[in-house]
């Protein structure tokens, strides 16, 4: 009963309104709104779509154009090792001469100035008469000796000595003893010229790799 008595109430100087259009155009109305609605959000979704698009083909442009860039540079630095060719083979011969050069005289000894040394050793009455010298290559690995309590050698030098007086040999194999890469010494035999009255005395001396003259060693920087 109250909510009737709310509804019969009669306003006074209210707004009157009256819809006299047919159903038909009020429901065009609202299709025309939906349809400006939905070509407003495929507009918005084409922008959106147009603008990916050309920040792709922007950043493919500048992937593009980098790699041009170092296509070109690549090349450039190309020919430009191209020109040094024959710099590069010259140093890998002369490399390669080094490395032959540090093979082939792995096993050298300076003959001269240890013969010289040997010599210095000896009394100045005595004299060396013949030398024969026996030693390593770098491509055949040097006999060794078979006897035990010898140590290992790279070198055999043989000579005879001429003395006017009769030799102290045992004073002789120990001044040996001083020599770079003395391994041992072997005395021979004796013998006295009694035309001359001259003693010749052949030794038997054997050399260690202390003795290598390593010429081509590369030197080592400090």
């Amino acid at each position: 009963m109250r909510r009737r008595a709310k509804e019969d109430v009669l306003v006074i100087g209210g707004d009157h309104r009256l819809d006299l259009l047919p159903p038909e155009v009020r429901a065009e109305r609202r299709g025309r709104q939906q349809r400006r609605r939905l070509t407003l959000g495929v507009v918005g979704v084409a922008a959106v779509v147009a603008l990916l698009v050309a920040s792709a083909s922007a950043l493919s442009y500048t992937a593009q154009v980098n790699l041009a860039s170092e296509q070109d540079r690549t090349a450039t630095l190309l020919t430009e090792q191209g020109q040094y060719f024959a710099v590069r083979a010259l140093q890998n011969q002369v490399t390669l001469t080094e490395a032959a050069q540090r093979v082939g005289a792995s096993t050298e000894i300076d003959w001269k100035t240890y013969l010289d040394a040997v010599q210095n050793t000896l009394p100045r009455s005595v004299a060396i008469a013949t030398v024969q010298v026996d030693s390593a290559t770098p491509l055949v690995a040097y006999t060794q000796a078979t006897a035990p309590l010898q140590g290992s050698r790279v070198a055999t030098v043989s000579f005879t000595a001429t003395s006017n007086v009769l030799p102290d040999i045992p004073a002789w194999l120990t001044a040996l003893g001083t020599l770079d890469g003395f391994a041992d010494a072997l005395p021979g035999s004796v013998t006295l010229d009694q035309t001359t009255g001259t003693y010749t005395v052949t030794i038997t001396m054997h050399i260690n790799d202390t003795a290598f003259a390593h010429r081509f060693d590369p030197i080592e920087k400090k």
